[in-house]
């Protein structure tokens, strides 16, 4: 077979809380520091230990945006891993696995489900082989894929004796070191990279570091005197681009709010969206070209979470509160009161599957529709969403701007994928994020105004203790000074005041942050928003590489719908294609309600995981193709 360098996906597999995903994050950087481009995906469920855990991590000479169904290398340390992942490895792929596992029973793994269970069973038995990891690996085997078994417990047992350590024996977590090392031998990558990615993964425990970097020279060794070269994909260090980083989207989000002038942030724990919280916790006087420093609580429930944001930002700081769907709900009332406050707070919402608590660490983009009529009575609000990790950094910086601008609540729509993956992108420029602070005054006179009657609806704003700037707020409708009126010409007068300003976003915001076009030569459009992007994108590249050119828009703004601008973008589409991450195809209603236009078809999924840009690739060739139904539904994933 042909030799294929620097183009794999590979997959690393285990229990949850056994170190998977320091593994793979080892395997990543490591990749990086060869100047190698990634895209890593991380998969778990909601308990905290036992269950199975797996992290895809795709890698590329050049920039990629989305992981792929197919696995070229897999690494597993379980029989589970091995029970869910080994049929996917495609011929010419390697199954890297602990020799121990070889006769663990598909019916003695706990926390396999009995549909898994049921449909493994059954291609086994089609092919007249048991239900032991060992028929399993046989008929990947048959498939294709190459094994290479390593005794990861022996190897151990043997560095701890070298060290004269008897207690690393039992140190299993090392095994997650010693099998990225494994794999990466087999790749014919260099250790010494491998090396330096230990040792910034431990760069706050030296003494670690040193271990595993012991455990992974001695099994990368181990595993060249046993197998050499012979496997067909490599992976070689190119010359890295000091422009390039390696971040996590809570991470990327986080920082923009930093260099955005976030002074307060609040939280209640909630998966996705407690990382960014964690990590803001953990740089709370971090300064980026002198911009920084943020205090972050943690609140006793969501409703303290966001009327703590809001108290803030009445009192003049920039303030956000970081929550997923669940806790949205529970903030919905208070939300409503920052609308009729005309309160500029920012909420991050991480969606996550639902309803209910749903799948709790599982994706979904269900929560659109919530998000832009949440809270009851009439309200303005901006609701607008990333569709990667470098957008998610700006982005989260431009929502103080249109908070405070406007002087509205502003819902910024990530979600678990973003939230959980990892990229190389462009590094970070501070100085793009500019600082509007909008009608904020420094000092008024007597006689101060709060919700005064202007001919853009925004009325002055001062940081409570201003001198003069002396104001009511309450829940009820209110006269210009802020005291309690139910008076229906005021009343009539506000609500035109407040919503007023839903025109004006419309017409000041930039058309390149309300929606992006990605080409432009083809009567087919995609229009999706959020996280599918990178699917998309990478599909389309596939299809180009056939002579297929197909346009794609991205909406980014969807409260107000930018609806003049996207019939612009859709004008000459002859065929519109929905792509959306939930059950009801959401966008398709707004374009429904806005543009006047349904989609010609919709790519849909809703089983808790990803779109992968090879699943989205085939809807689109079975639609170009005439093949396809109108409605697809996508359902790969584990």
């Amino acid at each position: 077979m042909e030799t294929i360098t620097n183009k794999l996906s590979w997959v690393i597999g285990g229990p949850q809380g056994s170190g998977v995903d320091t593994a793979a994050n080892i395997f990543a950087k490591a990749c990086v520091l060869g100047g190698l481009h990634i895209f890593g995906k991380r998969e778990y469920y909601s308990n905290i230990k036992g269950e199975h855990s797996y992290f895809t991590v795709r890698i590329s000479e050049r920039q990629i945006r989305s992981h792929v169904d197919d696995i070229d290398v897999l690494v597993a340390f379980d029989a589970e891993t091995i029970f869910r992942h080994a049929l996917t490895v495609v011929n010419g792929g390697a199954i890297v696995y602990d020799t121990s596992l070889a006769e663990t029973n598909i019916d003695e793994t706990p926390f396999l489900d009995d549909r898994i269970k049921n449909d493994l069973k059954s291609k086994l038995n089609k092919k007249n082989l048991g239900t032991t990891v060992k028929d399993v690996l046989q008929l990947a085997r048959d498939n294709g894929a190459v094994l290479y078994c390593i005794a990861f417990q022996d190897l151990l047992k043997e560095i701890a004796e070298k060290r004269n350590e008897p207690s690393l024996s039992k140190l299993m977590r090392m095994v997650n070191v010693m099998a990225v090392a494994s794999s990466l031998a087999l790749l014919d990558y260099d250790p010494s990279i491998l090396a330096n990615a230990i040792k910034h993964i431990f760069k706050a425990r030296p003494k670690i570091a040193e271990m595993n970097i012991d455990a992974a020279n001695y099994t990368y060794n181990h595993t060249k005197a046993k197998y050499g070269n012979d496997f067909r994909y490599r992976l070689a260090a190119r010359q890295v681009n000091d422009d390039l980083i390696l971040v996590q989207g809570n991470e990327a989000t986080g920082l923009g709010k930093i260099v955005g002038g976030c002074r307060f942030q609040t939280y209640y724990p909630i998966t996705p969206a407690s990382d960014e919280s964690e990590f803001l916790e953990s740089n709370e006087i971090l300064e980026v070209d002198g911009k920084g420093s943020i205090v972050v609580v943690q609140t006793e429930d969501e409703i303290a979470a966001i009327t703590m944001a809001i108290g803030a930002a009445v009192s003049g700081a920039r303030s956000a509160t970081c929550t997923s769907g669940p806790g949205f709900s529970l903030m919905a009332e208070a939300l409503g009161w920052a609308g009729i406050n005309e309160v500029p707070v920012v909420v991050t919402l991480y969606q996550r599957t639902g309803p209910s608590t749903g799948l709790p660490t599982r994706h979904e983009q269900g929560d659109l529709m919530f998000a832009i009529h949440a809270g009851h009575g009439e309200f303005p609000r901006i609701v607008f969403a990333s569709g990667d990790i470098e957008e998610s950094f700006y982005d989260a910086a431009k929502a103080f701007n249109y908070a405070e601008r406007y002087q509205l609540p502003v819902i910024h729509l990530v979600d678990k994928a973003l939230a959980n993956s990892v990229v190389t992108c462009k590094t970070f420029d501070p100085s793009r994020i500019r600082i509007d602070r909008g009608l904020l005054l420094d000092r008024v006179q007597e006689g101060y105004l709060r919700f005064k009657i202007t001919n853009d609806g925004i009325s002055p704003r001062v940081k409570l203790g201003t001198e003069n700037g002396i104001f009511w707020n309450t829940g009820d409708e209110r006269q210009e000074n802020g005291h309690i009126t139910e008076d229906p010409e005021i009343r009539k007068v506000m609500m035109e005041k407040r919503m007023g300003k839903l025109d004006l976003v419309l017409k000041e915001i930039p058309n390149e942050e309300k929606a992006v076009r990605y080409g432009k030569d083809s009567d087919m459009t995609i229009i999706s928003w959020g996280s599918t992007k990178g699917a998309i994108l990478d599909a389309m590249e596939v299809l180009a590489s056939e002579g297929v050119k197909i346009n794609f828009v991205q909406v980014k703004l969807l409260n107000p719908f930018p609806d003049d601008y996207v019939a612009s973008l859709l004008e000459k589409t002859r065929l519109l294609i929905d792509v959306e991450m939930n059950y009801s195809a959401q966008l398709a209603r707004l374009i429904r309600e806005n543009v006047k236009r349904d989609p010609d078809y919709y790519i849909v999924k809703y089983n808790g995981r990803p779109m992968s840009s090879s699943e989205v690739y085939s809807a689109l060739r079975r639609i170009i193709d005439g093949k396809a139904k109108r409605r697809e539904v996508l359902t790969h994933g584990v």
